[in-house]
């Protein structure tokens, strides 16, 4: 069984475009691994490790399955770990990253906002 760096097996699997990125990731406390949470990024993974992770808002759960040599193509990528991760949740149940507001409402014209600035002031009274 060989053990490999992990910030070189995140990036040997694609999960980020460079081992900085997966060093900055890993040092932020963003990855479990074995259900433990690390700091290091020299820490050591191989096979049967699961790492528990959250790369672009979404959860990934990989298991390893080998340790790469080299970053290669994508399908090359893939075959390093198992994905049992959950499936995304559905549109309807995601929460928005933004402030909802009617469909075609736009942005508010001047009138709107100094009518909102008097009952911001209004309130604070």
């Amino acid at each position: 069984m060989e053990k490999q760096r992990l910030d070189k097996w995140l990036f040997f699997s694609r999960a980020v475009k460079s081992r900085t990125l997966a060093q900055e990731l890993i040092e932020t406390g963003a990855i479990r691994v074995n259900s433990e949470r690390t700091e290091r990024t020299d820490h050591k993974v191989g096979p049967g490790d699961v790492l528990t992770m959250t790369v672009h808002e979404r959860l990934l759960v990989w298991r390893i399955v080998d340790a790469g040599e080299r970053r290669g193509p994508a399908t090359e990528a893939a075959g390093l770990y198992e994905d049992l991760s959950p499936p995304p949740l559905p549109r309807e149940q995601q929460i928005a990253p933004h402030a909802a507001r009617e469909a075609g409402a736009g942005r508010p014209t001047k009138k709107e906002r100094r009518d909102t600035d008097r009952w911001l002031d209004g309130a604070e009274d």
